[in-house]
């Protein structure tokens, strides 16, 4: 799992503004008259509607895709009882996921009491503003009690996900374990090492699944819960037993499952040994699990096992329920989660899991052959499939347990709707740096002397993208590295200008004469050129020594790019490199292309650019849809510059039939799909919106790009360099830690697919 340094941490939260979240408005409030509809006098006739008729507060508020998490601080992550205060940043976290995954707006409130009274009063009074409440992060037994009455008491959704979100996902993962198995639920013997808010939950999910209570064995921190021990609360007592079981190495002998809500390395290899054949074993503590992943493969080979880290195969991951589950909730406006919504949850995951998997899971998780078997019993939590299967599954339920109180009837509209309502695809970044953690690369860092480069690089190799390779002088880069408390003194550090690489410089010297020799370089020019930091860290990709190259930095952009294009070149000759940037907006990741290397490009070159662009994309897990841009629409202009767009977009569907693509098209008509249907019904992108757009010169692109970036408040990363041979790229001038990491993801990412690429070869 990536390694969190305390500094990122903290500066992750406190740089620019504090914390993680804001409120920003859905509607225009840029003149008095938007003001004056927004608040008085406007806001009046919404005010009257919703007095006449309650429900409307869903029609003209935002309080039906509106959730409270909501948290007294009493059991924070694994912390314990930090107080309210310090739940805080969990709560926004949470209020993160809820966004990314479901489209659902978040407010976080922690409340300061310890009185359980008290909280719940809280709660209910706040029960106009919201369309859901979800808790979290408090005690047990306490939480029990909140949540039950709560759920009696109010008329919306109530979860606490602590309790049943770890369970609907065990739930699902039970149901396909067993039947791989080809064992029943009824039949099996089931050890539970924890006693907590999840383990009790888990083992409810278990047995509406159809596990025996008298087959469940529980253990706390004592030993085997058993009726004869005193001072049992309520939630213990139930799961209590006479057998003669006291430790949980007598209980798990012969049993058929373990789960493991705990604490690590209590299971040992002897007691796994001694269960029964086939093994179901969720070891679910965090970040440790309860035996430890390869102990546990390497002792039974008939083994199921499931863990709650993403670096292990079978992740038991909250996120594959809850955002969805609420979803499905707010959008019936469900009174409540009920038991069915839970169980309907539970077998819309399991169910899924058995499905083909999309290329784009398999691609984000770098497995070719991803399919229902023993390493793959629940969803990925990137399944972008989670929306469209889950909240759905919970909203029929809803609808046959008669709490939905706004029956969907057009399920296939339904499911169209959840997909506008996120978007395009936003997750790409993550998507990709999901594929770049499954093979490390070599990373080549030309200006490690900069304290941003270092950091930088310290986190690609926490995140267990990147093996750095640091250039430059190598008392400043320790200086620095000891100045920003950094882990890097066990890197490769290699100052080009010193001698102690003199052998390095007589070979990268030969190699690169034997490759410029007739291009204006001789032997004493060569030798003493890799000396310079770009051409060295160049020299390494060529000859194998690395697997990626990155700088610029600190440089200008010709100075950086000239050395990679002399020594490393293009993947096919005649065809000119082009620089693509990702711009990641508000209506979804948006390429960019060409930005920073053909200034006055041809018909033939914007094909190239093109092409290339869409292949680059589609290996990112998007699928291209180019509009080649223009001041002119489809012929409207019979100038040099709209005819040159024509041609290459007439060149483009001759040669790359299959690749959605058209223009010419001004950029405002590309993203109006109205305007398209009625005017231009006969083009390709009347159907959807482009994703990749072709400028028809370098300034209109490099223009764009910036003032998207600086005025439009769009993320930029790149320039992702297209068409060369190795993976080489470009820093922006400046650019900030963040954008740097983003770089390397990427870079990385095209380092794999390019080994992929020479291995079919």
């Amino acid at each position: 799992m990536a390694k969190i340094r305390k500094e990122d941490a903290l500066r992750y939260h406190f740089e620019g503004k504090p914390g993680k979240i804001e409120v920003i408005p859905t509607k225009a409030t840029k003149t008095q008259r938007d003001l004056a509809l927004a608040y008085s006098p406007g806001v009046a006739e919404p005010c009257k509607e919703i007095h006449a008729d309650i429900e409307n507060v869903y029609k003209y508020t935002a309080k039906g895709n509106l959730v409270a998490v909501i948290s007294d601080g009493t059991a924070v992550l694994g912390l314990g009882n930090l107080g309210p205060e310090a739940s805080k940043p969990v709560m926004e976290g949470k209020g993160i996921l809820f966004k990314i995954f479901a489209g659902i707006d978040v407010f976080d409130l922690e409340v300061k009491t310890d009185n359980v009274e008290h909280f719940i009063s809280v709660v209910k009074a706040l029960e106009p503003t919201f369309g859901g409440i979800n808790l979290e992060d408090i005690k047990a037994p306490e939480c029990f009690e909140i949540e039950q009455r709560l759920k009696k008491e109010l008329k919306i959704p109530i979860m606490h996900d602590d309790q049943h979100g770890t369970a609907i996902i065990t739930g699902a993962a039970l149901l396909n374990a067993l039947e791989l198995v080809e064992k029943r639920a009824q039949d099996v013997v089931v050890v539970v090492s924890g006693a907590g808010a999840s383990a009790i939950s888990c083992i409810k999910i278990f047995m509406d699944l159809g596990v025996q209570k008298k087959n469940i064995v529980v253990c706390d921190s004592k030993g085997v819960i058993r009726s004869d021990r005193g001072n049992l609360d309520a939630s213990k007592a139930f799961f209590a037993t006479d057998r003669d079981l006291h430790k949980l190495d007598d209980a798990i002998k012969g049993a058929d499952i373990f789960l493991g809500l705990s604490t690590s390395n209590v299971m040992t290899a002897e007691m796994l040994a001694s269960m029964n054949d086939n093994p179901i074993v969720f070891a679910l503590a965090n970040p440790d699990p309860e035996i430890a992943y390869d102990l546990a493969i390497a002792t039974r080979q008939d083994l199921i096992f499931a863990t709650g880290r993403s670096d292990y195969p079978n992740q038991v991951n909250n996120v594959l329920g809850f955002p969805f589950i609420f979803r499905g909730a707010l959008d019936v406006r469900a009174t409540e989660i009920n038991e069915q919504m839970k169980l309907a949850a539970v077998h819309a995951l399991a169910k899924l899991a058995k499905e083909n998997v999309p290329d784009v899971v398999k691609l984000a998780y770098n497995q070719q052959n991803m399919a229902f078997g023993r390493d793959y019993i629940i969803p990925k939590p990137l399944d972008p499939r989670l929306l469209t299967t889950v909240a759905p599954a919970v909203a029929q339920a809803a609808i046959e347990t008669g709490v939905a109180r706004y029956p969907i009837t057009d399920w296939q509209a339904y499911e169209t709707a959840l997909v506008e309502r996120m978007g395009r695809d936003q997750s790409i970044i993550r998507r990709l740096n999901t594929i770049a953690k499954q093979a490390p690369q070599r990373v080549v860092f030309a200006e490690a002397d900069n304290a941003k480069v270092l950091t930088a690089a310290q986190i690609a190799h926490d995140e267990g993208i990147a093996i750095p390779i640091l250039l430059g002088d190598k008392k400043k880069i320790l200086a620095l590295i000891e100045e920003n408390h950094l882990d890097l003194k066990d890197a490769l550090i290699i100052d080009p200008r010193s001698d102690e690489f003199a052998e390095k410089h007589e070979q990268y010297a030969e190699q690169f004469f034997e490759k410029r020799q007739r291009r204006g370089y001789n032997r004493h020019e060569a030798l003493k050129i890799m000396r310079e930091r770009n051409y060295f860290g160049a020299m390494m990709l060529e000859m194998g020594e690395a697997d990626v190259f990155i700088s610029g930095l600190t440089r200008k952009y010709a100075d950086t790019i000239r050395p990679a294009l002399e020594i490393v070149g293009t993947y096919k000759d005649g065809r000119k490199v082009a620089g693509m940037y990702l711009m990641l907006t508000q209506r979804g990741p948006i390429f960019f292309s060409d930005t920073t290397m053909i200034p006055s490009p041809t018909s033939e070159d914007l094909v190239g650019i093109a092409s290339m662009s869409a292949a680059t994309v589609k290996q990112f897990g998007v699928e291209p849809r180019i509009a080649f841009l223009s001041y002119s629409n489809f012929g409207s202009s019979d100038d040099t510059e709209p005819r040159l767009v024509r041609r290459a977009v007439e060149i483009m569907k001759e040669k790359y039939p299959e690749i959605i693509a058209d223009g010419e098209i001004q950029a405002n008509i590309a993203f109006n799909p109205n305007i398209i249907k009625e005017n231009y019904p006969f083009s390709d992108l009347a159907k959807g919106e482009p994703n990749v757009l072709i400028f028809p010169n370098l300034s209109a692109g490099n223009i764009a790009y910036k003032l998207i970036q600086e005025l439009g408040g769009a993320e930029a990363i790149g320039p992702i360099l297209l068409g060369m041979k190795k993976s080489v790229h470009i820093l922006q001038l400046g650019s900030s830690v963040r954008e740097i990491v983003n770089m390397i993801t990427i870079a990385v990412v095209d380092a794999q697919l390019k080994a992929q690429a020479n291995k079919g070869k």
